[in-house]
């Protein structure tokens, strides 16, 4: 996700609340946050280490999962990889940086060990599907290779895009992947199609699933959005489906919010947003805490390209609440915007929640050169919050 995409402000769901009973799901809003240097220095000093030039050196798309070894697989969307130079630049500025050759791939996916990344798996881990589209990894999880089955492998859910022309700069949504990798070898295996969008003739109306997902009682959770409309401020819709433990890459298994009810082969109706003034990003991410769903996403406006908002419900398809909290952590250098609020909950401890957020250069048209310039720029930051009772 080289290009910028960034959140808006999320209000209201449509959907009825499935049952859930409100007693048992209390409000919850951020009541506390504080950055996280320790993770952000981590993959700073594991990008800037020069011991190989075919591994990560900054990359968007944070995503994160905890494999059975112990071990955490970090997956990233658009990749830097190469040398990066110790400074200064050819600016003469005091910033590391790596030159106009350096390869960028469209996902890798970075091997962390005791809270220290310690290699880059061969990139791009998943190859282009066909030339001008491209494959970004999105979230993860181990289940069984079927229900019930005893053997284990890991998930992991794929955004297909293409070449797009204006205003689809970042790519046209095309389809929704599962990809199986062996463990613990992490060897690709097979990439199965969940959800083909490409009939779908109106660009903006086509949804791709997997910017997050939440287990509970069986079930996996997988939320997704569409891309709204890039030309106009009309928000993008959240959408939600659901899948049996060991289904993700069984397309017969996965059932869509339709409105009233979960159905398979349903055309998938949103959960949250109106489509003109509300509604999500389409990288938003999703937990639970006290058994409450809590959604984080950037807030509108201007205020979008730096402050996380916090809404809350007590089903995944709604009726969602909010906003219910609001912080706005540091970015690095003026110019610069976040977007892309994740959830790591297996590094979460303590009553606090670890959200990662991506960091570009706001200015698409100069991104690739800035983003080489000082290469701190392109590279995950860490905040960790702690959730209450709204006060």
């Amino acid at each position: 996700m080289l290009v910028l995409v960034l959140g808006a402000v999320l209000v209201s769901g449509r959907a009825e609340d499935d049952g859930d009973d409100d007693e048992e799901c209390p409000p919850r809003t951020v009541v506390s946050w504080a950055p996280e240097p320790r993770l952000t220095s981590a993959f700073a000093r594991y990008g800037d280490d020069d011991a190989r030039t075919d591994d990560w050196t900054g990359g968007d798309g944070t995503h994160s999962v905890r494999l059975p070894d112990g071990r955490l697989l970090w997956l990233f969307s658009d990749t830097f990889l190469g040398r990066v130079h110790r400074p200064p630049n050819p600016a003469g500025e005091a910033y590391a940086w790596r030159d106009g050759s350096a390869p960028l791939v469209r996902n890798s996916a970075v091997v962390m060990r005791d809270g220290r990344p310690e290699s880059t798996l061969p990139a791009p881990l998943f190859p282009d599907p066909a030339p001008g589209s491209w494959r970004w990894p999105v979230a993860a999880r181990v289940e069984p290779r079927s229900p019930g089955a005893s053997e284990q492998v890991l998930r992991v859910l794929l955004w297909v895009r293409r070449h797009g022309a204006p205003p689809w700069i970042y790519g046209e949504p095309l389809a929704t992947e599962v990809a199986t990798l062996t463990l613990p070898a992490l060897r690709l295996e097979s990439v199965t199609t969940v959800l083909d969008q490409r009939r779908v003739g109106d660009l903006s109306r086509r949804v791709l699933f997997g910017t997050t997902l939440v287990e509970e009682d069986g079930w996996t959770y997988v939320f997704g959005g569409d891309d709204g409309r890039p030309a106009s401020r009309a928000a993008s819709h959240a959408h939600v489906a659901r899948v049996p433990e060991g289904g993700l890459a069984d397309p017969a298994a996965w059932e869509y919010w339709d409105g009233s009810g979960w159905r398979s082969r349903a055309r998938p109706a949103p959960v949250l947003g109106d489509g003109r003034r509300t509604g999500v990003g389409s990288a938003f991410t999703v937990t639970r805490d006290d058994g409450t769903y809590v959604l984080f996403t950037m807030a509108a406006g201007a205020e979008g390209l730096a402050t996380v908002t916090a809404y809350w419900a007590c089903s995944p398809a709604g009726p969602w609440h909010g906003p219910a909290g609001a912080f706005t952590p540091a970015l690095p250098a003026a110019g610069t915007a976040a977007y892309n609020p994740q959830a790591h909950p297996e590094l979460s401890r303590g009553g606090r929640l670890v959200l990662s957020l991506d960091v570009n250069w706001l200015e698409t048209s100069a991104a690739a050169a800035m983003l080489s310039r000082n290469v701190s720029l392109y590279r995950p930051r860490f905040v960790t919050v702690r959730l209450g009772p709204p006060r």
